[in-house]
């Protein structure tokens, strides 16, 4: 019989000096009652209670095991109480896994928004670019693309799409020549992934079908930051997500090139282990996540200058004159530190306005 359970009905005779009031108090009967505490004085191999026609009373062992027996059933509610309150209201640590890049662009905003909202929630953040198994590692949830799923026994809900995009200087292409055909790529410096991401080869889709180059690597990386970076420092062309270099075309620094062809677009999901008794600290920042993003401007995540037409494929040496445009005399620290200034200064101006937009809204439930 469940041990637990007869601890509980020897502890409610005990109580209540009889069976047959113990029996009706838990909606058992008679006989099921006198069971379970057989059951309990078999395993322990004494008598717990004195049993008369007319009374009950504890022997001295009945004794020592309802006081030890009281105290473990009273910790085992307080236990269960505590794990169904940790079910219900958002605490705890929390532990994220998010690709690198994405995540220094894209996640702070949003653990801000939800440590306001939030307090009693701990994120921890591990940012990496390989195959994640969210299970074995420990993690709460994950912020992923499909490739860095290794297991499959998971959840995803999409959260938004990035583009991938070629680009270069102005500098870089006003002295070597813009490619105007994924073919000619061969012709340039690559800079790029490890094959292992993407593959040896750049399948492009264009008005002449689809077209496969494999382009001269002369830098590998496997941080998208870095390549920009590179890119930045006209060392060559490179293929990155819009969400990385959109600040960067729409300022010039960087030109988009083979505008007629599109390559395969990066989802980025997020994924969870199960649907089904989910903690509150990761249902509520699953349904943060899906809310911030349905409602980040396209603009943000560097999407906007697509569908704006802005930094148009340019061909032969007529680039866009733009002041801000980098050709490798500014040093990437200092580009880099103006930017963030910038950013945080924008960020500063809409504070008022992003807090109360923020505090009334209710996030719909998964």
């Amino acid at each position: 019989m469940d041990h637990l359970q007869s601890m509980r009905v020897f502890v409610k005779v005990a109580d209540l000096g009889s069976f047959a009031r113990a029996a009706s108090a838990m909606d058992i009967s008679n006989a099921v009652a006198t069971r379970h505490v057989a059951d309990l004085e078999g395993r322990l191999g004494t008598r717990l209670l004195n049993r008369t026609t007319r009374s009950l009373s504890l022997t001295e062992s009945g004794q020592v095991y309802l006081e030890r027996a009281r105290q473990i059933l009273d910790e085992l509610e307080d236990v269960e109480q505590m794990v169904v309150a940790r079910n219900h209201e958002p605490v705890g640590t929390l532990r994220i896994v998010a690709p690198v890049v994405f995540g220094l662009h894209n996640l702070a905003p949003v653990l801000q928004t939800y440590t306001q909202r939030y307090p009693q929630v701990v994120p921890d953040v591990t940012l990496v670019d390989r195959q994640v198994d969210l299970v074995e590692e420990g993690f709460d949830l994950g912020v992923v693309t499909a490739r860095q799923m290794r297991s499959a026994s998971i959840v995803t809900r999409r959260l938004t799409t990035g583009c991938m995009t070629v680009c270069a200087t102005p500098a870089y292409l006003e002295k070597h020549g813009t490619p105007t055909r994924p073919e000619h790529l061969m012709e340039h410096p690559s800079l790029s992934l490890p094959s292992e991401y993407w593959g040896d080869e750049r399948v492009f889709t264009g008005p002449d079908g689809e077209v496969r180059v494999r382009p001269s690597n002369v830098i590998i990386a496997n941080n998208t930051e870095m390549l920009r970076q590179f890119a930045l420092l006209g060392m060559g062309i490179t293929i990155l997500p819009s969400y990385l270099i959109g600040r960067d075309m729409t300022r010039g620094r960087l030109v988009r090139l083979l505008g007629e062809y599109r390559l395969p677009q990066v989802e980025i999901n997020v994924a969870y282990p199960s649907r089904r008794h989910l903690p509150a600290k990761v249902r509520t920042f699953i349904d943060h996540l899906v809310e911030h993003f349905s409602q980040t401007p396209n603009s943000q995540l560097g999407e906007q200058w697509v569908k704006d037409g802005l930094s148009r494929p340019v061909s032969g040496a007529a680039h866009p004159t733009v002041p801000e445009a980098f050709d490798g005399s500014e040093p990437i620290s200092d580009l880099l530190d103006s930017e963030l200034h910038s950013a945080q200064s924008e960020r500063a101006s809409k504070a008022p306005r992003a807090a109360a937009r923020t505090r009334p809204s209710a996030l719909s439930p998964l």
